[in-house]
């Protein structure tokens, strides 16, 4: 007992800097904004007294970027850091080097009070010395550590250096292990869909309570990628959700070449916990159906010959919300996010018809969106010739297909049937007219009958 004592003796002066290291700063006041892509850029009022001229500051501030701490305050400069993000077993024995720890045999249990002690010579490897003087490369047990050596949250030494003294320390930096989506609802009906949008904020590591949260939507460069290890060990949500109910929807502005979105009041983020908000006030948008057959033609390399019978082929649902420029919903930025189509059913109960992910769209842009497969709209596609020849370097194919489209529906549908290719090629003849939209897309509009069918034949000529 006393060799053990006088080993955490030596240690006393390192544990001291380590309990140090936890004083956490109370009632700090938290500011957010977080990316969708993970990274959060936190702002923090700590309540620190900050002398004139160069000073020390231990904080607890948790997960950070230390390359990324910068002073929110002009008159104050970070001058330096020290970071101790060694929360892991490893480390924690890393830091009792020289130090005599008690191990137990086996599994540690309270019903177990037999231990061993041995000193900690060193790690990489680890090498421990027996109270009878011989050394193992092994753990002679489950290591048992003293509190004080046991980092719970990374630690931070911060110098800095004010022109004034302040009577608190205002500080901003990146973290990870908090990101959010938009998601919007429409809802079809006469005369128009009805659209809204939250945004959901899933926290992984993240806790910041009572914080002003906001929101950054576009596409903002990283240079390097900063990772959360708590995040990489597996931690991750365990399905939490936080409605809530602010008394406004998110507010909006331009700031770069990004969308921020503020959310009135404050909320609090716990890692396991998933918080929504309202992006927007509830709005009318115009909607129109559509209806697609994708081509046969591959965009890339050579024309293939299919030598099989008529297959079926999907007729795609599309819906499409109209935002003219100068209303409500058309001047809103949206976010990317995900899509979920309702419709009423006879007895007026919502059902989900369709799901979409859309990315972010400008004002006054329309959005479409998939919804799936059309029930009641079929599709068989044949090709019924194929011919090539070779021109100096270059093959020249030409191919004919018959597309066989058939409604079962009340009413009359318009579908498209949709050829696209990259490099040269062209539609030579077909039944109906071919809409040439750009250099590699072509589209056939085809007007299907209340119970009716129609076919359409067409040749491509394609050049690789």
């Amino acid at each position: 007992m006393d060799g053990m004592s006088t080993s955490l003796a030596r240690g006393a002066g390192r544990a001291a800097l380590v309990a140090a290291l936890w004083q956490a700063p109370a009632a700090a006041q938290t500011s957010l904004t977080i990316y969708s892509d993970g990274r959060v850029q936190v702002r923090r009022t700590l309540p620190a007294a900050v002398p004139a001229g160069a000073s020390t500051h231990r904080l607890s501030l948790g997960a950070l970027d230390p390359a990324s701490l910068f002073a929110l305050d002009s008159g104050v400069a970070v001058m330096g850091a020290s970071y101790d993000e060694s929360v892991d077993e490893e480390n924690t024995m890393r830091r009792a080097v020289g130090l005599t720890l008690r191990f137990v045999p086996g599994t540690y249990t309270k019903e177990i009070p037999d231990t061993v002690s041995a000193l900690v010579l060193g790690v990489n490897p680890e090498r421990f010395r027996l109270s009878d003087g011989q050394v193992v490369f092994q753990r002679p047990g489950t290591a048992l550590y003293p509190a004080e050596l046991v980092l719970v949250e990374p630690a931070l030494s911060l110098v800095i250096r004010a022109q004034a003294a302040r009577p608190a320390l205002r500080l901003g930096y990146f973290t990870t292990g908090a990101s959010w989506q938009a998601s919007y609802s429409v809802v079809l009906g006469k005369p128009g869909a009805r659209v809204t949008g939250q945004a959901s904020i899933p926290s992984v590591t993240v806790r910041a309570p009572d914080a002003e949260v906001q929101l950054l939507a576009g596409q903002v460069g990283r240079a390097a990628a900063f990772s959360d290890k708590r995040i990489s060990a597996g931690l991750q949500p365990v399905g939490m959700f936080r409605s809530l109910e602010a008394d406004a929807p998110a507010t909006e502005e331009s700031v770069g070449e990004a969308h921020l979105y503020t959310i009135p009041g404050r909320i609090s983020l716990a890692p396991g916990v998933t918080s929504a908000v309202a992006l927007f006030e509830p709005a009318t948008a115009a909607w129109d159906k559509g209806y697609a057959v994708r081509g046969q033609i591959p965009y890339y390399g050579m024309l293939p010959q299919f030598g099989n019978e008529e297959t079926s082929v999907p007729v795609g649902v599309w819906y499409t919300l109209t935002r003219r420029a100068g209303t409500p919903f058309g001047d809103l930025p949206l976010p990317g996010g995900v899509y979920r189509l309702y419709e009423p059913d006879g007895a007026g109960r919502l059902q989900l018809i369709g799901e979409a992910a859309a990315g972010h769209t400008a004002p006054g842009r329309e959005v479409r969106l998939s919804a799936g497969s059309a029930f009641d709209l079929t599709a068989k596609r044949v090709q019924t010739s194929y011919a090539t020849r070779r021109d100096s370097i270059r093959t020249i194919a030409t191919a004919d297909y018959r597309v066989t489209l058939t409604s079962a529906k009340d009413s009359v549908s318009i579908v498209e049937v949709v050829e696209e290719r990259y490099g040269e090629w062209s539609v030579v003849s077909s039944s109906a007219p071919a809409d040439k939209v750009s250099s590699t897309r072509t589209r056939f509009r085809l007007r299907i009958p209340a119970r009716g069918e129609v076919v359409l034949t067409y040749r491509v000529r394609v050049v690789w």
